[in-house]
């Protein structure tokens, strides 16, 4: 029996359709990758027609696309391409749709993944619609349902959130989207660590002094202030893609590859972290702000919201116990990266005489996730013509001399895929969610009551307050930034 795949993208109208999930669908389609019998489905409440829709969605190709493509693979691709108008929180609209898209499918065992690229406020209703009007039903083909984040706001809406859900869909098709864990260099950490037998030996407490890991931008919160400041850089970053990231680095190998397995072990590290009472984050914790951050548009004159955010996380068992994990990020930074950097432990004994006051520096792993995709490895090596002076150098490897510069595809690209494969090693689960939540949410109320660290302002184009500094010097560490002097490709 033949079989389709509708691609059913709510919130069509909006900037993430135009920017990153069409220009991704068409790359997989360059590819050869999307589903024989494959349509996508654009559903707003704008009124357009489908040459309408689809001279936005060409438009966003042209810009973002990672490929260069001729007319008539557009007009092939376009011809897949239509558009409903209907609102989604009306069930009248989704059984409507419903109607037009068995119309389509005709006898067809059909397959359906519906996109919610749509405002947090209303994914309840989505997806309590969707479950009305029988659209999540799996007698005829699966059903899975993509959610953008943020997945709620604290833990208490992010419970809500998967209460409503789970009343509609089972957990296996719900795939919560998180886009950091679709970049190459983020999936690279597993085969890194576990294809690779001479680091894992090495990747515990007895040789790793400490790990970082830093999201730092240089814009500012621009035209998304009024949004920004009920959020602010913890729920906008560290809750959701640095702790992911934490999870990534700190995981146990998991018996195989499967999205379980996986899943399971990440969520045995985020039960694992110790959390950070709100008594204890002047200790732990240190925020900031950027001076002329009050001065934007929508933002309150007197705004406590951090813009600037760094942790200090450990994660009690075997493997971790009293390594520290440093989490730093900032908007209107000095430079633009996303790394994991892992600290190795000094030597023991040293048996080169140093010059007066030298020392050794310890080893560094830097995974650079973005935007200079690659790995660097700093060790000593001795400087020629001098008796034991050292220098620490660096072996690199970067994707685009490996590669070459397109080599690594859109991060949307492999979760779509992903998604119409039904493999969610890559989603987050909604135990996750929550422990995630539950670390995040006493930091939040310990900033908002007395025992909060002073919100200390930053220049742009710093690193930040001076606070985050103390932080790490508590240890006698430093900041590492070995991706900031990347190269834009």
């Amino acid at each position: 029996m033949s079989e389709t795949t509708t691609i059913v993208i709510f919130g069509a109208s909006g900037d993430l359709t135009q920017r990153k999930l069409v220009p991704a669908l068409f790359d997989l389609y360059l590819k050869k990758r999307l589903p024989q019998n494959s349509r996508i489905i654009g559903i707003s409440r704008s009124q357009l027609s489908d040459d309408e829709f689809r001279a936005r969605m060409e438009a966003g190709v042209r810009e973002f696309s990672k490929y260069t493509y001729t007319d008539t693979q557009w007009s092939t691709f376009a011809e897949i391409i239509s558009y409903f108008a209907g609102n989604l929180t009306d069930l009248a609209d989704m059984q409507a749709l419903d109607a037009a898209l068995r119309a389509m499918e005709g006898e067809a065992v059909a397959n359906r993944m519906y996109h919610l690229s749509i405002a947090p406020k209303l994914y309840e209703a989505a997806v309590a619609n969707l479950g009305a009007a029988n659209m999540v039903d799996e007698t005829n083909g699966w059903r899975r349902v993509v959610i953008e984040k943020p997945f709620g706001h604290d833990l208490q809406s992010a419970q809500q959130l998967n209460v409503a859900i789970h009343e509609v869909l089972a957990e296996s098709q719900v795939y919560r989207i998180d886009h950091y864990l679709g970049k190459e260099t983020v999936q690279n950490i597993m085969i890194f660590r576990f294809a690779n037998s001479f680091f894992e030996p090495v990747w515990n407490r007895n040789y790793i002094d400490h790990v970082q890991i830093t999201a730092a931008e240089t814009v500012d919160v621009g035209h998304r202030a009024g949004f920004y400041d009920g959020v602010g850089v913890v729920r906008d970053m560290i809750q959701n893609h640095m702790m992911q990231l934490l999870a990534m680095v700190a995981v146990e190998p998991p018996a195989s590859f499967d999205a379980d397995a996986l899943r399971n072990e990440k969520v045995k590290v985020l039960k694992a972290i110790r959390p950070i009472l709100p008594h204890e984050v002047a200790k732990h914790t240190a925020r900031g702000q950027y001076r002329s951050y009050r001065d934007a548009p929508g933002v309150e004159p007197r705004s406590n919201t951090a813009t600037f955010a760094a942790f200090r996380f450990y994660v009690d068992n075997w493997r971790w116990q009293g390594v520290p994990f440093y989490l730093r990020s900032g908007k209107a930074m000095a430079s633009k990266f996303t790394s994991i950097t892992i600290v190795f432990k000094e030597p023991p004994h040293v048996m080169f005489e140093l010059p007066k006051g030298a020392k050794i520096e310890s080893n560094s792993l830097t995974i650079c996730i973005q935007p200079d995709e690659g790995i660097h490895f700093s060790f000593q090596a001795k400087v020629p013509d001098t008796a034991a002076d050292m220098r620490a150098v660096d072996m690199t490897f970067h994707y685009a001399d490996s590669f070459g510069r397109t080599a690594i595809p859109e991060a949307y690209e492999r979760l779509l895929l992903d998604v119409l494969k039904g493999d969610a090693s890559l989603f987050t689960r909604g135990d996750a969610i929550e422990l995630s939540w539950k670390l995040i949410d006493p930091i939040l109320q310990g900033w908002e009551s007395d025992a909060a660290p002073l919100l200390a302002f930053y220049e742009s184009n710093s690193w930040g307050p001076s606070t985050a500094d103390l932080l790490i010097a508590e240890n006698n560490h430093r900041w590492a930034n070995a991706c900031e002097n990347h190269v834009e490709l």
